[in-house]
């Protein structure tokens, strides 16, 4: 069973959407116990990170999460999601992340059109398990992740190249949104659920 995570924001509905699309079995929580149980955990995240970082603080579920992510199970961070794995953001820079990864999180730099929004083609760097071809994908975000060792693969945007898809043994995260990246967000989330 894949755990949803619910932390009262987020594009839910549209990642449920994909999961009914694909057969896939999942459960939408807030409950720590919850997420012990899942054969797998995403985190989907749409908002401002300080909110989000917050919200998971509220429910206490940042160390649930932060050992879903560690204990080996496959995870996948979507958008927010993904930058929630490094330490910190320069969206809310008074909340900490659930530093997995090393970093912060940066906004794009003055004068680029923020939010980026639309279609950007994914550059992998190696191998990497949810994919197998370079597609086009959609995104969404002000703010963006460092390139780190983590890295699969990368996007530029406004001068800048930064993490578009993290894989760090069974952990993942991807900046764009598979959900609504058409056929090739869907054959993504195919490759996660399979896994």
């Amino acid at each position: 069973m894949i755990a949803i995570l619910d932390y009262g924001a987020g594009n839910l509905r549209s990642v449920q959407n994909t999961l009914d699309e694909l057969g896939a079995a999942y459960t939408v929580t807030n409950r720590p116990g919850a997420l012990a149980r899942a054969e797998k955990v995403i985190l989907p995240g749409v908002g401002h990170f300080g909110q989000m970082m917050r919200a998971l603080d509220k429910l206490g579920l940042r160390e649930p999460v932060r050992a879903a992510v560690t204990g080996g199970s496959p995870f996948l961070g979507i958008c927010l999601g993904l930058q929630a794995l490094f330490e910190t953001s320069a969206e809310d820079a008074e909340v900490s992340g659930l530093g997995v990864f090393p970093g912060r999180v940066e906004r794009f730099p003055q004068g680029a059109r923020v939010p980026q929004m639309g279609w950007n083609q994914l550059e992998p760097l190696r191998p990497a398990r949810l994919l197998d071809t370079r597609p086009y994908v959609y995104f969404a975000h002000s703010y963006y992740c460092p390139v780190i060792p983590a890295t699969a693969a990368t996007c530029s945007y406004a001068d800048v190249t930064y993490t578009a898809v993290l894989e760090c043994g069974n952990t993942f995260g991807v900046q764009f949104h598979p959900e609504k990246s058409g056929a090739a967000g869907l054959k993504i989330v195919k490759r996660f659920i399979e896994l």
